[in-house]
Parts: structure tokens; sequence; C-alpha cells
């Protein structure tokens, strides 16, 4: 089986200094960022084949009803686990696409800059804080 490991694995960075006066997402955070989602994406496109690989390895016809049920479970579990890091690879994806078109660590509602911090937290975010905030208080809201 292969080993479990968080989506949100990307821990494997040096924190960003930012520099007295340095302007915001300049080439050098840019880069920073890249790197990040750059290695993040690797990490979880490892896992989709190591995925594939155990799947492969490991189906076997059970004729005990309870072992074959047993692994059916286990193998509907990694597919979801796999389903959700496909689409946060896509998410990471569009964030490229974002470092690329110079809009990275801006706000989506309010234009307002994220911040180094709470991007080196969620580098994929694309709220800042306070809208993010105004934001599952309504989703709160509205589903109680």
């Amino acid at each position: 089986m292969p080993k479990k490991k968080s989506a949100t694995q990307f821990k494997n960075f040096e924190p960003y200094k930012v520099k007295k006066g340095e302007k915001y997402m300049n080439d050098k955070q840019r880069d920073h960022f890249r790197a990040i989602l750059g290695s993040w994406q690797s990490e979880l496109m490892q896992e989709v084949d190591r995925t594939v690989s155990h799947m492969k390895d490991e189906a076997s016809n059970f004729p005990d009803p309870a072992d074959r049920a047993t692994q059916e479970e286990e193998f509907s579990l990694e597919l979801r686990t796999r389903d959700r890091e496909r689409k946060l690879i896509k998410k990471i994806e569009k964030t490229i696409g974002l470092l690329d078109a110079d809009d990275y660590g801006y706000c989506e509602d309010c234009g307002v800059e994220i911040g180094i911090k709470r991007l080196e937290a969620r580098p994929t975010a694309d709220l800042c804080i306070d809208c993010k905030t105004l934001d599952e208080i309504k989703e709160r809201q509205e589903h109680g």
C-alpha cells in the first residue's frame, strides 16, 4: 500500500523573507511561488502514479467475500482521495496560469494583495483573508 500523504504536503520550502521596500509580487516572489506550486503538483502526480501501480499490483480476486469487500472499500477510498487531488492539480494549474499572467497574489473579489504569508500557507488562495471570511460566513448562513 502506498504511503499516505496529505494533499497539502508542500511544506518543503524556505519561507520567503520580504525585504524592506520590496515590490509585492516581484520576479523573485513569483519564482518562489512557482517553485512551491511546481513541487506540490509534482508530488501529487507521483501519488497518482503510485496509486495506479498499487491498484494493479494489489488487485486480487479474493474467494472470501469479506476480503473482496475490504479490498474494494480500500480502493474506493484511495480513488476518492485521488479525485480530490485531481481537482487540486487543476487548481494548481489555474494558479500557475495566474502567475504567468502576473495576476497571482491579488484577491479575485476586491483586488487587494493577499499577502506572502497567506500564500505560503495556501498557495492556491484566490481571496484575501477578509473576503474569504465573508465568503465563509455567507456560506454558513445559507447552508446552516
